[in-house]
């Protein structure tokens, strides 16, 4: 089956046709002009410093608390590595994303996984676990269009999850890479915001909102914290790629982010509806909560269907999708997630169709 005839719900990455490539390409020689210095130097481990700045601007905090990565994927590998060691209890979502449990896994973390509730992390749960005597170095808590289920976190499990951290001296990790695709309702105040207590590392990236060919990302901490990753960081690569973040900085100084966003927030949520249309129309019995931004829906589908014997039957038939199985410890053997950030809305349709025909075949 050729690239062309292949529908993927897979990859959480926009289309081509929403990525800025004009304005990408402005950025760029305008980071060559401005700082030709700057933009072929080694730079340092914190990042490319304009860049470092803007992100300090926009989370009101100070340049030092704030590291540039490769990504939000390495922000979170450099604090999971500075902070977890072998045997460390460490709590994720209930699904949480798939590199999140290989990478704490890969560094011996005990994982304790709490259910996500239609309004995020099931908080009670949660404080259960705590008073049953578990002590985490962390809870990893993605907290707008969360990755995979596509749930947001309410104001209210924000500020509990806050005061359950400072009464049992965790750090929240907030990871928030799809923040600014919101295509329904308000935005809520992020915890790093409402953080009174130094309690919360916050994590972000322009992956969703600029491109991720950019590899961008950061994260936002305390200085303490932020300074020992940077030495880190140090070691690891001298320093990240200083020609990417100055065009992702001369991309959001111009203006140009903010019109990005636009762009690919219409987009994604005309693409979301139709999606929750076509599977509502072609899969009787599926259950999801409808995302208000970001790239990601997760479908309960009939207990009856197995998504181990789904994947290889959808793929024959031309789509791709993700077991719900890969973003748990144990269960989701009838779930989906579905990303419709990379798909055409003329594609997502025919795609949930295929989807449904593999769905009767493997329940036979």
């Amino acid at each position: 089956m050729t690239a062309e005839q292949l529908i993927s719900f897979a990859r959480g990455a926009p289309s081509l046709d929403i990525v800025d490539v004009e304005g990408l390409k402005a950025a760029a020689a305008r980071a060559f002009d401005a700082d030709p210095a700057g933009v072929t130097a080694y730079g340092t481990s914190v990042g490319y410093l304009p860049l470092r700045k803007w992100i300090a601007d926009k989370h009101n905090v100070s340049p030092d608390q704030v590291i540039v990565t490769n990504g939000s994927l390495q922000a979170d590998a450099f604090l999971f590595g500075h902070l977890v060691k072998p045997g460390d209890d460490v709590v994720v979502e209930k699904p949480t994303y798939d590199r999140t449990l290989l990478n704490l896994q890969n560094l011996g973390a005990k994982v304790h996984q709490v259910t996500v509730q239609p309004d995020g992390i099931d908080t009670d749960e949660l404080r259960a676990l705590l008073e049953s005597g578990v002590r985490p170095k962390l809870a990893h808590i993605i907290p707008n269009y969360q990755n995979p289920a596509g749930v947001t976190l309410s104001d209210e499990k924000r500020r509990a999850l806050l005061a359950l951290a400072e009464q049992y001296e965790f750090i929240i990790f907030e990871d928030d890479p799809y923040v600014d695709i919101r295509f329904r309702g308000d935005a809520l105040p992020s915890m790093l915001s409402l953080d009174t207590n130094s309690l919360v590392v916050h994590a972000s990236s322009f992956t969703k909102t600029v491109c991720p060919g950019v590899r961008v990302g950061y994260l936002v901490g305390p200085a303490a914290l932020i300074d020992a990753i940077a030495k880190k960081a140090t070691n690891l690569y001298i320093s990240p790629g200083m020609v990417s973040e100055a065009i992702v900085h001369q991309f959001c100084v111009s203006g140009d982010i903010e019109k990005s966003v636009q762009t690919v927030s219409a987009a994604l949520g005309e693409r979301a509806r139709v999606l929750a249309e076509s599977i509502r129309k072609h899969i009787p019995g599926a259950t999801f909560t409808e995302p208000d931004g970001g790239y990601f829906l997760w479908v309960d589908l009939p207990s009856d269907v197995d998504v181990d014997k789904l994947f290889p039957a959808a793929m024959k038939k031309g789509v791709a999708v993700v077991k719900g199985s890969d973003f748990l410890l144990e269960g989701g053997h009838s779930s989906l997630r579905l990303a419709y950030s990379a798909v055409t809305v003329d594609q997502i349709d025919e795609g949930v169709r295929r989807l449904a025909e593999a769905i009767e075949e493997v329940r036979g």
